[in-house]
């Protein structure tokens, strides 16, 4: 009897480390394809003996939910979702993506069609148009609340590059996106020209954890993305070109002073449920 429930014990045992939870990653898109380029990092993370899942989300209002939710332990999130999750104090960030040009910050953009009235730089400016812009975006949604306020009525684009094709068919009249979705853009609208730009700069991409992640694993998973750069693996190479990277750099709170300003005006608090 002794004997059987032994095995019984070393079944359940086995069964357990079989069967362990992965690290789970959300991926947020911002244009199509971009969840799917993040899909060798599944393999990189095992070269290092880390279970990784990859979670892609279509839209940042479903992604912020999700990873609200503790469906996810980790996401690479745009800085409005990001900055989100900080003032919410579910989350905190680890770190962000190098682009190949030099680039780990961006900004929004405002667009018009020619030819656009001046920007006045206020409210008034925006009277009677019609705006897009991608929701739960610091390049975006969030930059137009911070200043129209929470009531302004706003039309919502799945990604920034659709609010540019929304703009550009005549769907409205203000599209305010990210500036270097625009500049890879700009060729093929030349009817369309920025009127205005957001002063200040947020994080890229930035890869951003749950408080109630294993410490540990998290540790592992941010020295290696940090040691990417030097790493000469045919996985590591492979993550960065498919992401068009060359490293990744140490991302903290005060990476984001000017983002959470423009949230908290946006109307940001602990208790946002991600919608207005």
């Amino acid at each position: 009897m002794l004997r059987r429930a032994f095995l019984v014990c070393l079944v359940f045992m086995a069964a357990g480390v079989s069967y362990a939870e992965p690290f789970k990653i959300g991926i947020m898109q911002d244009k199509k394809g971009e969840a799917a380029k993040y899909a060798p990092l599944i393999e990189f993370f095992s070269s290092k003996g880390l279970d990784v899942r990859l979670e892609g989300y279509r839209t940042y209002v479903d992604a912020a939910n999700k990873f609200a939710a503790g469906e996810v332990d980790a996401m690479f999130a745009g800085s409005g979702v990001a900055g989100a999750m900080i003032i919410k104090g579910v989350a905190e960030p680890v770190l962000r993506p190098v682009r190949k040009d030099g680039w780990s910050t961006y900004w929004a953009v405002v667009l018009a069609q020619k030819p656009s009235a001046p920007f006045t730089g206020d409210v008034a400016y925006f009277q009677d148009k019609k705006i897009i812009c991608s929701s739960l975006a610091s390049s975006g949604e969030f930059y137009a609340r911070s200043i129209l306020g929470p009531d302004r009525q706003l039309m919502k684009a799945g990604s920034h590059g659709m609010a540019v094709h929304a703009l550009a068919r005549g769907k409205a009249d203000i599209a305010i996106v990210k500036n270097r979705v625009w500049d890879s853009m700009k060729t093929k609208y030349p009817d369309i020209e920025q009127v205005a730009k957001d002063d200040g700069e947020n994080p890229d991409g930035t890869f951003i954890v749950s408080r109630q992640a294993d410490k540990a694993l998290v540790g592992q998973i941010r020295d290696a993305l940090l040691n990417i750069e030097n790493d000469g693996s045919a996985e590591a190479r492979v993550v960065k070109h498919k992401l068009k990277i060359v490293s990744y750099i140490p991302t903290t709170k005060g990476d984001f002073s000017h983002t959470l300003v423009l949230l908290k005006k946006a109307g940001v608090s602990e208790d946002f449920k991600f919608s207005y």
